[in-house]
């Protein structure tokens, strides 16, 4: 289990120059709008007890050389539950990140809804889901770090409902509260480690890089900060909020041995040597920094889709979608999609890399819905807001590749191909024996500049360094 920090440890933890908001005044009855007989005795202690009048202390931080608005829980008041009190400061909280254009980081720990306040408290859950949609729609990022424990209606609305989701490890994440899940339930399962593995949490970070790993993030995912006098504000308008034109980027250039293939068959096995370079070595070299995205939100993550931004060209944001030249899974799609989505909100433009023998045809694949997974990504990318550039670095494998692909803006690089199906199981399909895929190879016309030729791709890029 992680250490429990306090609301203001917590915020102490994140950022620096902390400023709170004012409180929004709402008077109750006594105990409550429930009469929940008790309710103010309790409500007593828990102020002796922390120090705080509330279940979330709200204001503004800075988180490195960004100006955010911080959402921190107390859990030590009430259990850190969601009462009218503390819709009514998190509804607060948002009005201020967009009145000022600001992110949000939610720093979560919760046990859920106040039952003192019954239904009433159970539909703050509404208001908070529609301000964290508020400032979707304005292009204001949103971040959330879970600590423990972050449950109940705080993990299904600004725990699960941030851009990018962050947690504490051994924190205890889940729908379900440790005293209302079944008797028979692993814990294991309701754990950081494991909401990671299910595809629901971005990245577990320990206490010490907690700073850094925010810092990074808003630095990314923010536009350059402005500083007006007296107070540091950051204008995080991203060029799709503010209606400016997003301009593609252009690809990487190639890192393989340079030299076209002479052959169909030797496009083929350039692209599948073992020593070509592979979607990390790319993006190693075009960022000089990147945070990754990991995880679908729908139960599944693919360690062959790498997924993030980055600081490209010219100091430059971009979105990234990278397969690794493995079979893609289900769940790597829906990430990428995920990621291309995500990048249209906040403005940046998207580059993605084309790596892969085909997606998944397993048994497991198709159980975990691979054909609407893909044809997800295929309408991601055909309706992206913000331009999509990509660079096919190996094997192009089919509809598995194409779903990747920007329409009118694919590259490939020498030691690649692109291909409607791989030549071995054209020969196959078509009854030739193993003796002509070679030939089949040739017939496909799946060249770098073949498929130049053919008005596939628009063109080859050069080395790097020529």
């Amino acid at each position: 289990m992680t250490e429990r920090f306090s609301a203001r440890e917590a915020i102490a933890l994140a950022g620096d120059d902390f400023r709170e908001l004012p409180v929004p005044m709402r008077e109750f009855k006594p105990d409550g709008p429930l009469s929940w007989q008790g309710y103010d005795d309790s409500r007593r202690r828990a102020l002796t007890r922390t120090g705080e009048d509330e279940s979330v202390v709200c204001g503004t931080a800075v988180i490195g050389s960004t100006r955010a608005v911080l959402i921190a829980f107390e859990f030590g008041f009430l259990g850190g539950s969601l009462g009218e009190r503390t819709g009514d400061r998190v509804e607060a909280a948002y009005t201020h990140a967009r009145a000022h254009r600001l992110p949000v980081v939610s720093l979560v720990a919760t046990g859920g809804s106040r039952m003192q306040e019954g239904m009433l408290a159970l539909t703050q859950l509404q208001r908070v889901a529609r301000q964290s949609a508020l400032a979707r729609e304005a292009g204001l990022p949103q971040i959330a770090v879970l600590r423990d424990p972050t449950t109940g209606g705080g993990w299904a609305t600004l725990g699960a409902g941030a851009d990018v989701t962050l947690a504490l490890p051994g924190a205890q994440v889940g729908f379900a509260g440790s005293r209302v899940r079944p008797s028979d339930a692993d814990p294991a399962a309701y754990t950081a480690e494991a909401q990671m593995a299910a595809g629901a949490v971005d990245a577990v970070v320990r206490e010490e890089e907690l700073r850094e790993t925010l810092a990074l993030w808003l630095t990314l995912l923010t536009a350059p900060a402005a500083e007006a006098e007296g107070e540091v504000e950051v204008e995080v308008e991203s060029e799709a909020a503010s209606g400016g034109e997003v301009e593609p980027v252009p690809p990487p250039a190639a890192l393989g041995a340079p030299g076209l293939p002479a052959t169909g068959w030797d496009a083929v096995r350039h692209a599948r040597s073992p020593g070509r370079p592979r979607a990390a070595a790319y993006l190693d070299a075009y960022f000089s920094r990147r945070a990754a995205i990991g995880g679908d939100r729908c139960g599944g993550s693919d360690d062959g889709m790498l997924c993030g931004f980055g600081s490209g060209p010219a100091g430059r944001t971009v979105a990234y979608a990278a397969q690794c030249g493995t079979a893609t899974r289900p769940a790597g799609y829906r990430t990428a999609a995920r990621l291309i989505r995500l990048a249209g909100r906040l403005g940046f433009p998207v580059l993605t890399l084309v790596d892969t023998p085909g997606a998944a045809n397993d048994a497991q694949a198709e159980r975990q819905g691979a054909g609407s997974a893909i044809a997800d990504l295929f309408a991601a990318v055909a309706t992206a807001r913000t331009p999509v550039t990509t660079l096919v670095i190996g094997e192009g494998g089919s509809g598995g590749a194409l779903a990747l692909a920007a329409p009118g803006n694919t590259w490939a690089t020498p030691d690649s191909y692109f291909s409607v199906i791989a030549p071995e199981l054209a020969a196959a399909i078509l009854k030739r024996p193993a003796s002509e895929v070679r030939d089949t190879a040739d017939q496909l016309r799946i060249r770098p500049q073949d498929l130049v030729e053919l008005g596939v791709i628009r063109g080859i890029v050069e080395h790097a360094g020529r």
